[in-house]
């Protein structure tokens, strides 16, 4: 984004390769409004990326641009609430499970054994705790791979909504798509909102075996872990106690 213009530098190929995923996996969706509502946030990007390449840089625009769909979360409604659940515990297997990430391919917890992982479960795609806490983990990834460490989230939004979210806000760990059944790994998880319909803010760190080693619910949905106590835990892992 040129800071002076507020123009998108995007090149046509990146745009181009979006595209045909989008019409690749839109089909796949189920007739109603969130595939309503996608397309329209559809082609209100293609309707920015044409008024930026097409107009001039000189003229001045009263419509959105690229930069007020990235903001979205600074004005959307507070999403607020205590906990309401307690998770698996240390020492237990993790449940293995097979979801979507946003290009629709399967993701299984057990394609990272040998690696330790990382499960970030959130309430909402777009929400602006959820956008923070994101942002922070693309920001401190090589943080994690120091400590051979990947980090997945999921959430009940569908894979569209995260392919939409995750080009918006620039990340690149697997966003994965705990929709259909809807919810049914936070359940497994024991991190699910039953009234919300939607997971609980929390944490869990799996070791190369499978094993949970650390887990946590925030206190609040508001609340973003300390991404300095999530470091501490993988660095736990590297002990001999922990071994």
């Amino acid at each position: 984004m040129d800071s002076h213009t507020g123009q998108l530098n995007v090149r046509p190929s990146r745009i181009e390769q979006l595209e045909a995923d989008f019409a690749a996996l839109a089909p796949k969706l189920p007739d109603g409004a969130e595939r309503k509502a996608l397309s329209l946030l559809h082609g209100m990007v293609q309707e920015l990326w044409r008024v930026q390449t097409l107009g001039s840089g000189n003229q001045s625009r009263s419509g959105p641009t690229i930069e007020d769909i990235v903001d979205l979360h600074e004005h959307a409604p507070a999403m607020e609430g205590d906990a309401l659940s307690t998770p698996l515990a240390v020492g237990e297997q993790a449940p293995d499970f097979a979801l979507p990430d946003a290009n629709g391919r399967t993701v299984r917890l057990s394609d990272y054994r040998g690696r330790r992982v990382v499960l970030a479960f959130y309430p909402l795609d777009w929400s602006p705790g959820c956008s923070r806490q994101l942002d922070l983990y693309q920001h401190e990834l090589d943080e994690f791979g120091k400590r051979g460490a990947d980090v997945v989230g999921i959430s009940v939004d569908s894979l569209y909504s995260h392919g939409a979210w995750s080009a918006v806000r620039g990340l690149t760990f697997p966003l994965l798509a705990d929709f259909n059944p809807k919810g049914d790994v936070a359940r497994r998880y024991k991190v699910w909102r039953e009234a919300d319909g939607f997971s609980e803010r929390a944490l869990y760190v799996i070791d190369e075996n499978g094993v949970i080693r650390h887990s946590q619910v925030s206190p609040k949905l508001q609340h973003v872990p300390d991404i300095y106590e999530l470091f501490d835990a993988l660095d736990r892992l590297a002990t001999p106690k922990a071994a």
